[in-house]
């Protein structure tokens, strides 16, 4: 049930992101959210932070890397699109890692995972294509199947780096690490501070303490449930995030419903393979 009720509060967090996007830039939203949410597991583990040594350190920050540019980009796009869109397109993370595996590990996934590949690149056309009329991405969703990605290499690194580090250290120092590469950013990217307005505080705040107690509930459930069990209700992630998208007015035609229905499959078909192995 705790599982079910973050999905159910990831699916939700799209339209949050899509309604702040209104009233702030990206980067400025990424960076307050993820540097409250930093905040807050500092508090928490304020004790075992102090042992907190170079290698966990540069483990945090790169990590912090790709969650600024997966947040900050899937952020940037839902300027744009729709937050059943962008909750739809960055579920494909889950049939990329296998990629990045083959990339980075030289692991060859396994024939499950390049059916769910196949699968959520078909869905992935449908979903993006009846908007826009012809076969391609606008920069909208283009940005967001980049997040994509780079949530992808997010969970590559964490599984690199997993051994021989504190995973409370570590995650305190990735979740600061991707609020400080956000906020250095904006400069860069031309974004300057938004007027004040109690919907983006709110927002960036509320997610960022989410977050801090997200990790804490997953770390506390997962005790208790199986990986494969696990992923299947994670998994509902995008469909939380489709009816939420429906109730706030986002009217999908029927193709990319069906698309976003095929990325689901994908994102069962290519992950339940390898649960099902890990799992005793």
């Amino acid at each position: 049930m705790v599982l079910i009720g973050i999905t159910m509060l990831w699916g939700t967090t799209f339209l949050i992101v899509h309604t702040a996007m209104q009233y702030s830039g990206a980067l400025f939203f990424v960076g307050l959210r993820f540097m409250v949410a930093g905040a807050g597991g500092w508090l928490l583990f304020r004790r075992t932070m102090r042992d907190l040594n170079r290698r966990e350190l540069g483990a945090g920050a790169l990590i912090g890397f790709a969650i600024f540019l997966g947040y900050g980009l899937q952020t940037y796009g839902l300027r744009t699109i729709t937050s059943s869109q962008s909750a739809f397109i960055t579920a494909l993370y889950v049939p990329m890692v296998p990629l990045l595996q083959l990339v980075v590990l030289r692991r060859m996934p396994h024939i499950m995972s390049w059916i769910g590949i196949a699968l959520a690149f078909a869905g992935l056309i449908l979903l993006a294509g009846p908007k826009a009329g012809h076969i391609g991405l606008s920069p909208g969703e283009m940005a967001t199947l980049l997040s994509a990605v780079a949530i992808a290499a997010e969970i590559i690194l964490i599984s690199r780096f997993a051994h021989g580090v504190d995973s409370r250290r570590v995650t305190v120092v990735q979740l600061l690490a991707a609020g400080l590469f956000s906020l250095a950013a904006m400069p860069l990217a031309g974004e300057t501070l938004p007027a004040f307005s109690p919907v983006w505080l709110v927002a960036g705040v509320g997610l960022g303490l989410a977050s801090t107690l997200i990790q804490l509930a997953m770390n506390w459930a997962q005790k208790t449930v199986s990986p494969t069990r696990a992923t299947v209700i994670y998994a509902g992630e995008p469909v939380w995030g489709g009816i939420v998208g429906r109730i706030a007015g986002d009217r999908l035609p029927a193709l990319a419903m069906l698309g976003g229905v095929l990325i689901l499959v994908g994102v069962l078909v290519s992950e339940l393979r390898g649960s099902a192995q890990d799992a005793p």
